[in-house]
């Protein structure tokens, strides 16, 4: 009988380690600050035996780029869409949202249809004419997968790729599933409200421009409250990311575009884009991305710091290209949990001629016309941000019942 027992123990210690060794091969450890432990969170795309019965003797068309990935041990991993073909799901195209399908454009630049070199399937571009996919572009579909990793930020345009891809798959009466990942912006909301006069394709929706939600709970909303032409619906299915809050760390193992290098850009992304709609460069042309900014146009006796931006990946023709700037190295700053509005209000003030600093882009970032006469009239930050106190708590009821994740 003990010999009996001991083996039963020995076999269920076995199994068990057996089943520990199989889940870590598709997940990405994340240390858990609250426990100490490591907390595997596993993006959708993962769960595989969960999603894969949905696609069988399915016509399959994917939205992805090069975040659209399965995880594997010692940081490999394989692209969703060959993993479909391996396991010999009937993918019929891939659509490829802004950047292109490999992640290799510039932000802006138009992505061109084509065939993907690797599986000879064709790529169809979602940015610059045609946003939305036509009818004839989903006639030979049953079911449309998007999976594509977010930062978290209203104006980074994947969101809205989503929307007109619910839209189209909605008017056509196409199921869409989401393979969710987490939001490494997910831990806080912030910023002014989008007014919908504004609306573009960087900011269509009235949420602030941070919004902490990840694409599936995002997705969710968009159903809910209507924002789809004509307020039709979108048949959707979400699979859900496990083991996640928002409030975990969550380290980006792929760059979700060229110019978002690191968690610090990623962090600081947010704050820093206002730039965009400023005489003020945010990093292009350097390889700290996001991470610095200066123009020739600020003080050099008061911005110390000083680079040049130069064409590169991600960034050919980059705001003052081959031009000294002057500016701020601001990579070491601790993890921001709200927008940082300072940058750019001491920007605008030491620029060289305030009437040159903000262009007509500045309104579709920020969605509001508020922000800029903010700025101008020299009101502070801390005046600035309780004016957005109460369209925010508005917001964050909304968003309530779309909730996947605490």
């Amino acid at each position: 009988m003990v010999k009996n027992t001991v083996l039963l123990f020995v076999l269920a210690m076995i199994s068990c380690a057996s089943k520990m060794k199989h889940e870590s091969s598709d997940t990405i450890p994340v240390n858990n600050k609250k426990t100490h432990e490591v907390t595997p969170i596993i993006v959708g795309a993962n769960q595989t035996a969960t999603y894969l019965p949905l696609l069988q003797t399915k016509r399959i068309g994917i939205v992805a780029n090069q975040t659209s990935v399965i995880f594997k041990t010692n940081h490999q991993y394989t692209h969703l869409v060959d993993s479909l073909i391996d396991l010999n799901i009937n993918v019929k195209k891939v659509f490829a949202p802004e950047h292109g399908f490999r992640g290799q454009a510039d932000a802006g630049e138009a992505v061109k249809d084509g065939i993907d070199t690797k599986t000879n399937l064709p790529i169809i571009s979602l940015y610059g004419k045609n946003k939305k996919p036509s009818e004839s572009q989903l006639a030979d579909l049953d079911l449309v997968i998007f999976d594509i990793q977010d930062v978290g930020a209203r104006f980074y345009t994947y969101i809205s790729s989503l929307h007109y891809v619910m839209e189209a798959c909605a008017e056509q009466d196409i199921p869409v599933l989401i393979l969710d990942r987490p939001n490494p912006n997910g831990h806080y909301i912030d910023g002014p409200v989008l007014k919908t006069a504004h609306k573009s394709f960087v900011g269509m929706h009235p949420i602030p421009v941070v919004h902490g939600m990840t694409i599936g709970e995002y997705a969710k909303m968009i159903n809910g409250e209507g924002w789809l032409a004509n307020s039709i619906k979108c048949s959707l299915h979400v699979i859900p990311v496990k083991n996640y809050n928002r409030q975990l760390p969550y380290i980006l193992p792929i760059k979700p575009s060229p110019n978002l290098p690191n968690d610090q850009a990623i962090n600081l992304y947010p704050s820093l884009c206002f730039f965009e709609g400023t005489n003020v460069n945010a990093g292009r042309g350097t390889e700290t991305q996001f991470q610095v900014f200066g123009s020739p146009y600020l003080n050099p006796e008061k911005y110390t710091f000083q680079y040049t931006p130069q064409s590169n990946t991600g960034s050919k023709y980059p705001k003052h290209q081959g031009k000294v700037c002057f500016g701020k190295d601001v990579s070491q700053t601790q993890k921001l949990n709200a927008l940082n509005l300072t940058w750019l209000i001491e920007a605008y003030k030491d620029t060289s001629d305030t009437s040159e600093f903000f262009n007509t882009f500045f309104t579709k970032l920020a969605g509001t016309t508020e922000l800029q006469k903010q700025i101008e009239l020299g009101l502070s930050e801390q005046s600035i941000k309780d004016s957005w106190k109460e369209a925010l708590n508005l917001f964050k009821t909304m968003r309530s019942p779309y909730l996947i994740y605490l």
